[in-house]
């Protein structure tokens, strides 16, 4: 006897249900974080998985194999294990009909080619390598098998993001032709703001993270912008309206160091009580130098200083051979995210100034790439962030020593 199930598909607001199951072969899905694109596709692709034959394969496929295990384990914990059996190693559900759900990695294009596909999430779209898209889009040819594009908006420059505008223009060419028939593709925009309407987020909660975050940010991972500044924190206009076009002159009231890695340098920043930068020391050298450098420069100034690894160790030598005037902040990936999330809330408010130079050129290169666990912020590959971390240091000690001008602040 051939067991039946009976399915209740989960509970999805309208406009979430509207972009994941729409009709079209193909859906763009541009997406605002927390939104439920994730949850929704779930149960889209358990869907076509349970009407599809025996020995087909699904695919999802995520940029690393942490973010393809957290969808593993979700879906492992939301299906009845009755249904399915799952293989922890492969990560692979297969279902008693005979099909298989894979969680796989983005990370190796490579390992992506010769399987036939018959339907496919692409999970976290603009952060997914375009070799990797290539090689996924590959797998679906001679299946022509359905596929969710999911993810956060991350500028401008990315294959996900030419995809969507892609996607877009089909969609409105088709409407404006009259055509009729099933969609190759669809386009559908979900923000914070729906999933508010719908009661998914709290209102509250997302004012509170507007206020937290840097603009550009914000309008990228909550409202499905691309901003104009594509991956850069700051934002290009903003850093500009920051540049003095003249020298400050004054004695610093704080200093922030950046303490070299490897090929990096040392950076030291010191603000005046307006935020504006009067003192700039940049340097390779040994670390007893270093240390005596520092301490020539600073002198009783109140000081942050990168304590990370080996900075540890230049912190206890500088606190034992200056004073109580030095303090340290270890770099995590909260703690970076907090500190430059603070830096790009003052350059947008104009409560840093500088003038041009290696410091500014730093700031336009700046990145932030955003992921399940939280938004990391550095240097392109190949370039340095050392006096963008030594100016965040220094904002963050004049604000909490409360040297700096309240008005500014």
């Amino acid at each position: 006897m051939v067991e039946q199930w009976q399915y209740t598909r989960p509970s999805l607001y309208e406009k979430q249900e509207a972009a994941i199951f729409d009709e079209a072969r193909i859906s763009v899905i541009e997406a605002g974080t927390k939104s439920g694109k994730t949850v929704g596709c779930m149960a889209w692709i358990t869907e076509i998985a349970w009407l599809g034959k025996r020995g087909w394969n699904y695919w999802w496929v995520a940029p690393y194999y942490a973010q393809a295990a957290i969808a593993y384990r979700r879906m492992k914990d939301g299906l009845p294990p009755q249904i399915y059996k799952a293989n922890d190693n492969d990560m692979t559900l297969k279902l008693t009909n005979g099909t298989t759900i894979w969680f796989k990695s983005g990370d190796k294009p490579d390992t992506l080619y010769g399987e036939d596909v018959y339907g496919c999430v692409v999970d976290e779209a603009s952060r997914l390598r375009q070799e990797s898209w290539w090689a996924v889009r590959s797998t679906l040819t001679a299946t022509r098998g359905p596929l969710r594009i999911i993810g956060n908006v991350k500028g401008k420059l990315n294959w996900a993001f030419k995809l969507a505008k892609r996607a877009q223009d089909w969609v409105r060419r088709w409407e404006e032709g009259g055509r009729k028939g099933k969609k190759l593709y669809a386009y559908h925009v979900i923000t914070c703001w729906d999933a508010v309407a719908a009661g998914v987020l709290d209102q509250e909660e997302i004012e509170d993270a507007r206020e937290d975050l840097p603009e550009a940010v914000f309008q990228e991972l909550y409202e499905a912008k691309a901003t104009e500044t594509g991956s850069n924190p700051f934002g290009h206009e903003h850093i500009k309206e920051c540049i003095l076009p003249y020298t400050p002159s004054g004695t610093p009231v704080v200093w922030g160091w950046d303490l070299a890695r490897k090929r990096d340098w040392t950076v030291g920043i010191g603000l005046d009580e307006f935020g504006q930068v009067v003192g700039f020391e940049r340097f390779k050298r040994s670390w007893p130098s270093t240390i005596d450098t520092i301490l020539e420069v600073t002198g009783t100034t109140p000081a942050l200083v990168d304590s990370t690894g080996v900075g540890d160790a230049i912190l206890g030598q500088l606190q034992r051979d200056g004073g109580r005037n030095y303090e340290g902040l270890v770099f995590t990936s909260r703690s970076k995210q907090q500190l430059m999330e603070g830096l790009a809330v003052a350059i947008q408010n104009h409560g840093v100034y500088f003038t041009n130079g290696v410091l500014v050129d730093e700031l336009d290169s700046f990145e932030y790439e955003h992921n399940r666990t939280g938004t990391l912020y550095s240097a392109p590959e190949g370039m340095h962030d050392d006096c963008v971390c030594a100016l965040a240091l220094a904002r963050q000690i004049l604000v909490t020593t409360e040297i700096g001008d309240a008005e500014v602040w």
